[in-house]
């Protein structure tokens, strides 16, 4: 995750992460990605059900009911031992996370043991109803899922009216005053809609957006013709960090960020050695803190059956399961090869990316992606677009 209203429009420093000396349990949530303790973020994926049809699902949901997920005692469970383990964030997604009824029951148990909760929503499910319980909750954070404006999102939701719906959710919430933001997924056939997404979160006063970097899983794996080129994916990297100065200079500033492909990290710094030299050399301290990507070690994944992942897009392979075991022994038992390897990938990538002077920055990228189109987990990921020059191999 790179904050590019962080790091190209100086809303955080270094010092902002030092005054709380760094530790995930005193780090406010827009800073969490700088812990040294690296605490994970923890994405329950609560439900495999789901009311629309995503072209790209990770999951491939279906709107059925499935019968091998856990209780609501056993999540509770799952969060104690959350808790004590310290995770800072406990993300509800799913599938659709609103089709289960104790939701709001396990967000609050979350939220009273200590941890932060949000969730991750298509958001046509948020009545005023439900955005006012969530609301006294104390839930953290609604990411409401959008891939375009009407035409283009209801086509990738797969079901007609769901732009129309979200946009309810997302008034809903507001009215509650819950703090909501946009997820959008950049591939071939929406890219050219980033400029409406920007317009819709200042028409809105929608305070956050987070750009997702299509990731090859689920039914994404569908989907590899439809990610952008590397020309594409720097040219679409440069228009929301223009995008995101625009509003700040216009005086309506906005949390952007992307996600999915820490190559935008050195991009982004090496843009600003042009534009501002000086701020290039706090980005690039801020840089190393975040540490690239973190998969398996301060971000992982609880499937709907209690399957632990190395992050939500690893549905191919099990650290263990909640039920046997608790999340913090499956999460530290590095007895598990690749959960060890992941824990320390830089000494484990392969060609391009081993030699890299961005490695210890960009974490290596993401793993699963490289697996995904060479079979080979330390493989360069195919989503870098970085030149050779950029990344100092010639």
């Amino acid at each position: 995750m790179i904050g590019i209203s962080k790091l190209y429009c100086g809303t955080v420093e270094p010092s902002d992460a030092l005054r709380y000396g760094r530790d995930s349990a005193q780090l406010p949530s827009h800073l969490l990605q700088f812990s040294t303790d690296k605490r994970p973020v923890v994405v329950w994926n609560i439900t495999r059900r789901c009311n629309l049809k995503c072209i790209h699902c990770y999951a491939q949901s279906e709107n059925l009911s499935y019968e091998n997920e856990l209780s609501t005692e056993e999540g509770k469970r799952l969060i104690d031992d959350l808790s004590l383990f310290g995770v800072p964030v406990i993300l509800f997604s799913g599938g659709e996370p609103l089709t289960r009824n104790d939701l709001p029951q396990l967000a609050d148990y979350a939220v009273k043991k200590g941890m932060r909760a949000v969730i991750s929503t298509n958001g046509t499910l948020i009545s005023k109803h439900t955005a006012m319980t969530l609301k006294n909750i104390g839930l953290s954070y609604v990411g409401i899922s959008i891939d375009g404006m009407k035409d283009m999102n209801d086509r990738f939701r797969g079901v007609n009216g769901a732009f129309n719906a979200a946009l309810k959710g997302i008034e809903n919430c507001k009215s509650a005053g819950i703090k909501v933001g946009l997820r959008f997924t950049i591939n071939k056939s929406n890219v050219r809609e980033i400029p409406d997404i920007f317009n819709l979160i200042e028409e809105m006063e929608i305070p956050r957006v987070c750009f997702y970097h299509l990731v090859y899983a689920g039914r994404g794996s569908n989907l590899v013709e439809q990610d952008l080129s590397r020309d594409d994916s720097r040219k679409a990297v440069d228009l929301i960090m223009d995008a995101t100065r625009k509003l700040h200079e216009k005086g309506k500033p906005k949390e952007v960020l992307t996600v999915d492909n820490h190559a935008d990290g050195p991009y982004l710094y090496l843009r600003l050695l042009k534009e501002n030299p000086s701020r290039a050399e706090h980005v690039l301290e801020l840089l190393k803190m975040n540490e690239g990507n973190n998969s398996g070690r301060g971000i992982g994944c609880v499937s709907w059956d209690g399957e632990v992942h190395a992050d939500q897009f690893w549905r191919h392979y099990s650290f263990g399961n909640v039920l046997n075991r608790p999340f913090s022994e499956i999460w530290t038992d590095t007895s598990n090869p690749l959960m060890k390897k992941l824990k320390e990938k830089s000494k484990y990538v392969t060609g391009r990316c081993a030699a890299c002077r961005w490695l210890s920055i960009c974490g290596g990228n993401f793993r699963v992606r490289a697996e995904a189109l060479t079979g080979d987990v330390w493989a360069p990921d195919p989503a870098c677009y970085l030149s050779d020059e950029e990344i100092s191999l010639s």
